[in-house]
């Protein structure tokens, strides 16, 4: 008896350490969950962030044109960014980047902080921000692409196949927004489409290896010696009326779109993968047209909502596929 009390004593001691197991293993499960999808999360908000910072870069570059010329508006947008970074720079006391980390730096320079703000505000003396557009849409599927050369690693068919429809209806909607019909500024703004791709992909694998504000700080650091000097040849060569439109635009596309906007950007690349967060830029377009809308007095067409429609159906579609 005492052998089989004991005997089923131990059977329910194993029974309970057994259940009480189980138990732990279901409780922590949905803790783990939670704790995995945390980063995803806060990279999507933070690459959604920059998003919304980018879909103010073109109405704020029509008001910056305002009061400055083109090339005084990047020069002179690209040196304030570059002193706002190196003040941060100096201040947290960062070290110099590795050597090996500087290639990667030159090329987000030349293509987010000097190719793309340059041929995009040379596009916009003769296009409209929804023409401009055009650039955005095909942004995300440029980078994906690039992305997947540069790191040997491609996303899933189902990724591919949902970017590829994003981005034909954003071209789609702004084509027809624009006419259907090509304008002078179409070089500049394919142009602008390569640089920043290849920016935007070099900027989200070094944001993998040092903080993505130390990526953007660094690169416009790079740049700014080359910025100030064109800032004062630009000053002198082109006049400048100072409004409040121009001083505002100025404002946002230096410390707004291009030093925070990048900041939140490759940080958040960092942490959901170059693919994933290039086509949150799918919604990039639309946002920009609301602004234009509500800034420049721009008629909001009755196709907006249909197409705002598809691309977030096509954007969920990339963010649950597979990396």
């Amino acid at each position: 008896m005492r052998a089989q009390d004991s005997a089923t004593k131990t059977t329910a001691i194993a029974v309970t350490a057994s259940g009480s197991t189980t138990a732990t293993s279901v409780a922590a499960t949905p803790n783990a969950l939670r704790r995995a999808s945390a980063p995803r999360n806060r990279g999507t908000l933070l690459a959604g962030l920059g998003v919304i910072s980018f879909s103010l870069t073109f109405p704020s570059t029509v008001w910056g044109l305002e009061s400055f010329g083109p090339w005084s508006l990047v020069a002179v947008r690209s040196t304030l960014a570059g002193l706002l970074a190196g003040a941060f720079l100096l201040a947290g006391r960062v070290p110099l980047p590795e050597r090996r980390h500087w290639t990667g730096l030159a090329v987000v320079a030349c293509g987010v902080v000097i190719g793309f703000p340059l041929l995009t505000t040379l596009a916009l003396q003769t296009s409209t921000t929804s023409h401009a557009a055009v650039v955005v849409g095909l942004l995300p599927l440029t980078t994906a692409a690039f992305a997947a050369v540069r790191t040997g690693r491609s996303p899933s068919r189902t990724f591919w196949i949902a970017a590829a429809s994003g981005a034909v209806v954003v071209l789609g909607f702004t084509l027809q927004q624009s006419g259907g019909g090509l304008s002078t500024g179409d070089p500049y703004l394919f142009g602008a489409l390569l640089v920043c791709a290849a920016g935007y992909t070099e900027g989200g694998r070094l944001a993998a290896l040092m903080p993505g504000w130390q990526v953007i700080g660094w690169a416009l650091v790079l740049c700014l010696p080359l910025m100030v000097a064109a800032s004062t040849v630009a000053l002198s060569i082109e006049p400048v009326r100072l409004t409040a439109h121009g001083v505002i635009g100025l404002a946002w596309v230096a410390a707004g779109s291009t030093f925070f906007g990048l900041y939140v950007w490759y940080r958040g690349m960092a942490e959901i993968g170059i693919p994933k967060a290039s086509q949150l830029q799918l919604a990039q377009p639309l946002l920009t047209l609301l602004w234009s809308v509500s800034l420049l007095g721009e008629a909001l067409p009755l196709a907006a909502p249909v197409a705002a429609v598809a691309v977030l159906v096509c954007i969920a579609v990339t963010q649950r596929t597979k990396g």
